[in-house]
């Protein structure tokens, strides 16, 4: 089965009037798959508590910014340290350079609008793909 990698800030995360919070409609489509699921994010060690990835429901995965992930390194390290191949996961994210960085070591990924927030299609990307 394969692991879901979830982008963090302005994907699963986004800010309201009341800081930084879970996308509830987000999470509840999530929560319609058994499979295993990983935060992805860049985040800092101060961004890390701003964001409020320290109350995930989630594992998160971070770099701290070295590398970002527009750099392929990301995904390779995220991988080995979850022992996972491309081939075990796949990815939706807000960045599209992101999404051609984690595509480029074949990693299935899929750029989600944080505008247009359109679940239906994030759902089909998954249901597809698992």
């Amino acid at each position: 089965m394969k692991t879901i990698l979830v982008d963090a800030i302005d994907t699963f995360v986004i800010e309201t009037k009341n800081g930084f919070e879970v996308f509830p409609e987000m999470y509840e489509l999530l929560e319609t798959f058994p499979n295993d699921k990983i935060i992805l994010t860049g985040a800092d060690d101060v961004q890390y508590k701003a964001f409020g990835l320290d109350n995930m429901p989630y594992p998160v995965f971070t770099l701290k910014h070295n590398p970002e992930k527009t750099d392929p390194q990301y995904y390779q390290l995220m991988l080995k340290r979850y022992k996972l191949k491309p081939e075990d996961v796949i990815y939706f994210e807000h960045n599209p350079n992101a999404v051609k960085s984690a595509q480029s070591i074949g990693i299935k990924s899929y750029y989600y609008d944080p505008v247009t927030k359109n679940l239906k299609a994030l759902e089909k990307f998954l249901a597809e793909n698992i």
